[in-house]
């Protein structure tokens, strides 16, 4: 099957909470396998990289686009890290983020990330 990032966006915001439910692996993980890409289940979010990229995602640099997946360091009380996908506009994991940092604990740590897409 081939990557639809639109079947995977429209899963996103589908099953999307208005808060947080601190579900964003489980979450972006079936967006990406609602959009045709297998994926495995990994410990965390912080390590969905790997995964991703057995998925056929790369790791991409500069302003992200719709289908992309950014997976976020962890943080001090937030030992499993992030992951969330663009819509092209908004930023979707378990539920809508106001920005790419999924809450102030993390805008204020600011955290590296990484953004893979897959093409």
């Amino acid at each position: 099957m081939t990557w639809d990032k639109y079947a995977a966006i429209r899963h996103a915001h589908d099953r999307a909470y208005s808060n947080s439910h601190h579900k964003c692996e489980l979450f972006v993980k079936e967006a990406i396998i609602a959009g045709g890409v297998d994926i495995h289940p990994t410990p965390s979010a912080k390590d969905m990289g790997n995964a991703l990229i057995q998925s056929g995602f790369y790791e991409v640099y500069g302003e992200p686009v719709a289908g992309d997946v950014a997976v976020i360091n962890a943080i001090p009380g937030h030992p499993d890290g992030h992951v969330c996908i663009y819509d092209g506009q908004k930023w979707i994991s378990d539920f809508r983020q106001r920005s790419l940092y999924p809450g102030d604990s993390y805008r204020r740590a600011h955290p590296a990330f990484k953004l893979y897409r897959h093409y």
